[in-house]
């Protein structure tokens, strides 16, 4: 379980094929430093397995599955991604329950600037539109965000400058993919509602 505040922005330094996965080597001082092997840390909103730390190298194998509905098949060596170590208990919760499962890939699909603070619009598969509302919760790409508009394909957050320049979030332009994941309390209030 994390709660969507990106710890670190981390670059990818190798992908190293292992068919039918990867394995994603990224170097993150701050938080391997700290690290056990078989922690759980998400990568860009995915929940991976910390499988070897060395010095300030962190690794981690995503199979086919993973590779095939997150944006983590993309990276290559100087992608940044954002970084977060799993939630324990006591700790606070500052964003909202995130758990790392990716529900699909959405697509930065508009980009506006009001001074200082910058609106992103971003495309989702319409099944996940029940599990969307204003003023809700989702997470891209691992960030803990608030809805501002929700559209029947597409919905829109608005960003502090502080947000943009520690996240990926800061350098996605319009046709990048991003990963989301809907709110955990949506979608078993919409499993209950399925059963009335």
């Amino acid at each position: 379980m994390f709660t969507g505040l990106v710890q670190t922005l981390a670059k990818v330094v190798a992908v190293h094929p292992e068919p039918p996965g990867k394995r994603l080597s990224i170097q993150a001082p701050e938080i391997a430093a700290a690290a056990k092997l078989g922690d759980s840390i998400a990568v860009n909103g995915c929940c991976l397995t910390a499988i070897a730390i060395e010095g300030d190298l962190l690794s981690f194998e995503a199979g086919p599955e993973t590779l095939s509905r997150t944006n983590l098949g993309e990276l290559g060596a100087g992608s940044l991604v954002n970084l977060e170590t799993s939630l324990a208990v006591g700790d606070k919760l500052g964003g909202h329950f995130v758990t790392g499962h990716v529900d699909a890939v959405g697509t930065v699909v508009d980009r506006r600037q009001d001074g200082d603070w910058t609106t992103l619009w971003f495309s989702f598969p319409p099944q996940f539109g029940s599990q969307l509302v204003s003023k809700g919760s989702v997470a891209v790409d691992g960030v803990s965000l608030t809805l501002v508009d929700v559209e029947p394909e597409r919905f829109s957050v608005q960003f502090i400058p502080h947000t943009l320049a520690v996240t990926t979030l800061g350098l996605r332009s319009i046709g990048d993919r991003v990963n989301l994941e809907t709110d955990l309390l949506a979608k078993y209030v919409q499993k209950l509602g399925a059963h009335e």
